[in-house]
Formats: C-alpha cells, structure tokens, sequence
C-alpha cells in the first residue's frame, strides 16, 4: 500500500493557496442530496465550489447504468469544522492519555481535518455515496462517517477486511471521481475534494484554487 499522507502532515500545510474566488453554489438543483447533516451546518452543507459541483457531474455522468451519486455533504463553515476536530480530539484524548498532543492531531485528522486546511470549509470537498435508481444506498462496506474505531479500520478506502461487494462499489465510486479530477482523502472511502491544499499537494499542482471561505461571502 503507498504512503498514506494525512491532513495534519506539513507538506499540505505547505502547499500555498491562490484563491481564484469561485463561489459556493447550491447543489440541490443538480445532484440527488442526503439530508443527515441538515441539522448540524443548517444547509451551509449543500453548498459547493463551482468547479467541484461540475467536476461531480462529469464523475455522475461515467458511472453505470443505474448508478447515482449522493450527495451528503460538501461546505462546511470554519466553526463548525473546529468543533468537529475538537470533539474528535478530546474523546482520542481522553481514550489515550499517554499520546502526545502531536500523536493526538495526527489521530484525529484521519477522521476530521484540522480547521486550519479542512477541504470542507474552502467547498472543495464532498462526502457521497452511490445510490441504485430508485435511491437505495450500495453497499460500500461502512456506514458514511464510520470512524477508525469503530469501523476497525474499514472507513479506509483500501480496507481488506469489507466484502468484495464494497470493494467492487468502492472502485466503481472510485474510478468515476478520479476520472473526473477529485481526489481522495484515503481513510475516509466518502471524502473526495478538488482544488483543496489535499488535492494540490496529492496531483503536484503548485498551489491550491481555493482556501477556507465563508458562505455569506458567496
């Protein structure tokens, strides 16, 4: 397996950002969207950058017969973000009092980015899954937003230990998302993003398009 990079290792904190100042876009018009995370952003979530939303049409448009992307969530505003990757923190924190505050950061950005270079607040990311015509979800081996605890490892998208049925929707989602330009973040098989620190960091672009932003700058 190649080198798994997370969100807390420097060379994405390195990686510059020159803001092309594409707005966030509602996406509900375009693709079939979840409403799990309606209560926490109170719709921030079905929000995206242009260039993703379009990008996520190009990947809708190569899966099979039958198959639909859907959409769960995309922008994530800079407050909420901190308090996910807190959240996450303490409860690492207080499961492992010996680790170190870096080993602790480290931990937690598989799971939450640290607000500082989340993909979610810059709109360049999306968490999805594949649906069949008539919206039931696939198989894709765990629930969306398993963690590494509780999921034993098989939130990562490269797990062996989920059935060749997710492995083979996996690469079906897979296959479509990165044909059409995302990348993914591979502990989390849902998390794919373009134009984030993650995405220029992990394809050699010189520099991310978009940084953090505020929905009411749209």
């Amino acid at each position: 397996m190649s080198e798994i990079i997370l969100m807390s290792d420097a060379r994405v904190a390195a990686v510059p950002v020159e803001e092309n100042g594409e707005p966030l876009v509602d996406v509900r018009a375009h693709l079939r969207v979840d409403d799990r995370k309606h209560e926490d952003s109170g719709g921030a979530e079905v929000h995206l950058r242009q260039g993703v939303l379009d990008r996520l049409l190009r990947a809708q448009a190569l899966l099979p017969d039958g198959l639909r992307l859907l959409f769960v969530e995309g922008y994530r505003p800079p407050a909420l973000q901190r308090h996910y990757f807190e959240t996450y923190a303490d409860a690492l924190r207080a499961a492992h009092p010996d680790w170190s505050a870096d080993r602790i950061r480290s931990a937690a950005s598989r799971y939450v980015s640290p607000p500082e270079i989340a993909p979610h607040s810059a709109g360049a990311a999306v968490d999805l899954t594949l649906t069949d015509a008539d919206g039931r979800e696939l198989d894709l081996g765990t629930a969306m937003n398993a963690n590494p605890e509780e999921s034993d490892g098989a939130c990562y998208t490269g797990a062996g230990n989920i059935t060749e049925e997710a492995k083979a929707n996996r690469a079906v989602l897979g296959q479509a998302l990165s044909a059409a330009g995302l990348v993914n973040y591979p502990t989390e098989w849902w998390h794919w993003s373009y134009g984030d620190r993650y995405w220029a960091l992990q394809t050699g672009a010189p520099a991310a398009v978009y940084g953090a932003k505020e929905l009411d700058a749209a």
